[in-house]
């Protein structure tokens, strides 16, 4: 009787592994497809911030790491993306409201995307020289290769490497 309920409760903390495992690897690739997550939108933010680079989704930072953005918009990467304070109050609720979970050590915080875990892990086999060449220029540039990016798709089976 004592082995059985030993062996439950075994069996239960391994369907518990399991499911959190899942539950990680959904995320994951719910945040690469699209899929499970849907692209949020906001027209505030798709014009201020699209007016420069891709209106980045939301679910890609925590919102400790949108709010630090949002503080800063003066300082925004070496250029002044200051914006109203209404206008900059309802993208800061979006973003946060929107805003995907720290993913590795130090996402929390990150100010740049292309600094956290997930895209370091997810980009890992990518060469340098990809990142330097005139049609990506940097790994900011998720259009350059995400033929889905502008619609919040970061499938790789939609990823269109420029030659």
């Amino acid at each position: 009787m004592k082995r059985r309920t030993v062996t439950l409760a075994r069996a239960h903390g391994l369907g518990a592994a399991a499911t959190l495992a899942a539950a990680l690897l959904f995320g994951h690739a719910a945040i690469a497809s699209g899929r499970g997550a849907p692209s949020a939108s906001n027209p505030a933010w798709q014009s201020e911030c699209g007016s420069c680079h891709l209106a980045y989704p939301p679910r890609l930072l925590p919102a400790a790491s949108w709010r630090a953005l949002m503080d800063d918009l003066g300082r925004h990467f070496g250029t002044d993306a200051g914006v109203d304070p209404a206008t900059a109050t309802a993208i800061r609720a979006f973003l946060e409201a929107n805003a995907g979970r720290a993913r590795g050590s130090g996402d929390e915080t990150t100010l740049r995307i292309t600094q956290t875990a997930w895209f370091v892990h997810e980009h890992r086999k990518v060469a340098a020289r990809t990142w330097r060449s005139a049609s990506v220029g940097s790994a900011a540039n998720c259009a350059a290769c995400h033929t889905g990016a502008e619609a919040g798709r970061f499938s790789e089976h939609d990823v269109r490497i420029p030659r």
